[in-house]
């Protein structure tokens, strides 16, 4: 009997004190979400999901930085995008399409140089399969709030 009780009692505590889900984000803007651990990209207008797409996010030693931002710069395309990775060293990607920096030189952008997507494999920022990047880019303007968890 006190096991029903104590049963009963937990179940009208989440049913009078429902816990805010993923599903359930409370906007009318439009918001980017990454999720790292499902290597996931959800865009939301009007608190509903319109597109998702798996990305690649940073590996251990350079991971993506992780908090709620917002995209101040947009390249259609960056010409050279540099840096130095502790895995490869120095590199530099030419013609990098559909970049959005929302944090220092953190971005959303496509990625031609890699098919992996869904798993972790970049130095940091946030890789786009290309047709998703163009989306994204079109969907989003500066100001858009980014979530990266």
């Amino acid at each position: 009997m006190k096991r029903i009780f104590i049963a009963i009692l937990f179940l009208g505590i989440f049913i009078l004190f429902p816990q805010q889900s993923f599903a359930q984000i409370n906007t009318t803007e439009k918001l980017i979400t990454v999720d790292t651990a499902k290597q996931m990209l959800y865009a939301w207008e009007g608190g509903k999901i319109v597109y998702e797409t798996p990305v690649a996010t940073g590996l251990p030693k350079s991971p993506t930085v992780k908090g709620t931002f917002k995209i101040y710069l947009k390249y259609e395309n960056q010409p050279v995008m540099r840096g130095v990775s502790p895995y490869i060293g120095k590199y530099a990607y030419k013609n990098v399409p559909h970049v959005m920096y929302f944090h220092q030189s953190y971005g959303l952008h496509g990625a031609y140089w890699h098919n992996s997507f869904g798993i972790r494999r970049s130095n940091g920022c946030v890789n786009l399969p290309l047709y998703a990047a163009k989306w994204l880019f079109d969907f989003a303007p500066i100001g858009t709030t980014v979530m990266v968890f």
